[in-house]
This record gives structure tokens, sequence and C-alpha cells, in this order.
């Protein structure tokens, strides 16, 4: 189980930085506001949510898991008064397009390989469960090397963060909770609060219940029982995102790496020192 759960992680920070260019790099953001989504979340959320077909807040908020419900709801479902959700999909796979051209720019055989190689790879992907991989699963793949490789790390990433997201559930840790105890293990408050959305009375009171569960302590941060139960969450996600690894094998896996890390690592000197997943450092296998 190590070698699987070490493959799995280190797969993710390989594809992790790819797909976050929609996040944080000029040129995706610049296509939101030129479709006429001003402000990042507008942009975020119809870009992120297009997938699910215009769906309701409840349900955009339910996929995401740790962002407030209240704060989904600023932007959802109005946003579908600005851009439909197919315009959505094309603007966002546009701006990352556009992003990827600067950053990779006489890469594109490299990205092209790679497109193909993690493509292969998504055919033992496993969507039961997974609602918003599910969706991006079945969009149309695109003939440009550089929107494949986007649209694939996409979908590899958003299949993660299902699995995350049923390993927080079954652990008994709800959206805001998830958030607390992150951060009591190495992200600032400061950073998290603002981009999740979550009051300081939503905050305070889920610090409380993971104090009253002895995963935090009283300065905050994480005690050994905090630490395991977020390292047993960890080691489930990995778990339920090894399977298209663990069946192409040492060699086949090694093949995916030594084209995608160079790509990987290009992305992720493009991105902020630490985003909400953390600090993002492409490790092969």
């Amino acid at each position: 189980m190590a070698d699987r759960t070490s493959t799995a992680r280190a797969m993710w920070t390989m594809f992790e930085p790819v797909h976050d260019v929609t996040y944080f790099v000029p040129e995706a953001l610049r296509a939101f506001t030129e479709a006429g989504l001003r402000g990042y979340w507008r942009g975020y959320f119809a870009g992120r949510a297009a997938p699910l077909g215009g769906a309701r807040a409840p349900v955009v908020a339910a996929s995401f898991y740790n962002f407030a419900p209240a704060f989904v709801a600023r932007a959802i479902p109005g946003v579908w008064d600005l851009i439909t959700p197919q315009e959505a999909i094309t603007v966002r796979e546009a701006g990352a397009a556009a992003s990827l051209r600067r950053l990779l720019g006489g890469r594109e055989a490299e990205a092209a390989k790679a497109a193909d190689l993690l493509w292969r790879a998504a055919e033992d992907l496993d969507f039961a469960g997974r609602v918003l991989s599910a969706a991006n699963s079945e969009l149309p793949t695109s003939s440009d090397p550089l929107t494949r490789l986007w649209q694939a790390a996409t979908l590899f990433r958003e299949h993660r963060g299902d699995g995350h997201f049923a390993a927080l559930a079954a652990a008994g840790i709800d959206g805001c909770e998830a958030v607390v105890l992150r951060c009591a293990k190495d992200i600032s408050r400061d950073l998290m609060q603002p981009v999740r959305g979550w009051t300081d009375e939503q905050w305070d009171a889920a610090a409380a219940r993971l104090a009253e569960r002895g995963w935090i302590g009283e300065d905050g941060t994480l005690t050994a029982a905090g630490r395991a139960a977020h390292d047993a969450v960890e080691a489930a996600t990995d778990q339920a995102a090894g399977r298209p690894w663990n069946r192409m094998g040492a060699a086949g896996v090694a093949e995916v790496a030594d084209v995608l890390l160079p790509l990987a690592q290009a992305c992720a000197a493009a991105l902020p020192e630490v985003i909400p997943v953390g600090r993002l450092q492409p490790t092969r296998p």
C-alpha cells in the first residue's frame, strides 16, 4: 500500500499545477473578465461548475465541499444570467490554453505526448460517486495539445478531489472543519478563510468541534490525534486515486512522469508560493 499511496500522491503533484493555471495565471483570469465576468469568484464558480450544467447553489456547494454555502450562493445561480455553462466551459479552456502557450511555449510536442498518456490512463478511472469528475469526463476533448493536456489534468484533479471529499465525509469532517483542520496543520487562516467564505462564528464553531474530538489544541495547531486523522484522510484519498497508476505499472508511470514532470514544474513556477492546496512541488513517484 505504501508504494501505491506514494505514486498516487506524486502524480497529483504533477497534474495539479497544470490544472491550477486556470485559477492563478493572468491569461486564464483575463479570459473570464473579457467574457463579462468581473470579479474573481464569478469566473471561478462559473468555470468550475459549468460541467454540471448550470447547477443550483446547493449542488455546487455540495460538489465543491469546503466552500460556505452562502459564499457559493453569491455567484450561483446569478452567474448563469451572464454566461451559459457551455460558454463558461469554452472560456475556461481557452484561458487555460493561452496560459499554457506562454508557460510551455516550444514544448507542444511534449504536451501532446503527456496529454496522450494521461488520457490513456484516464480510461481506468471509475466515476461512481464522483459527480464533478464524471461531469468533466463527458466534455468533448480538444485537438489542441495544450488544451487536451489541461483537460486531462483537470479530469484527474477533480477525480482525486471527489475521492478526497468522500474520505472527509466518511471521517465525519464537514466542509468548514476540513478547512480549519488543514489550517491547523500548515496553512494560514488569513489565507483560507476569505477564499472559502466561512464566517468567524462558523469557523470558531468548527474549531470547537475539532477541539472536542481532541484534534486541535488550545493554540489552534494539530494534536497527535489530529495529525493522525488528517493523515488517514489523505491516505484514503491516495488509495481511492490509485487505480489508473496501479494498473499502469511502474514502467508506465515512469513514462508519464518523464514527460509530465518538466511541464508541471514550469506551471508550478507560475503559481503563488502557497495556494489553498498548499505548496506545490512536482515530484516523481
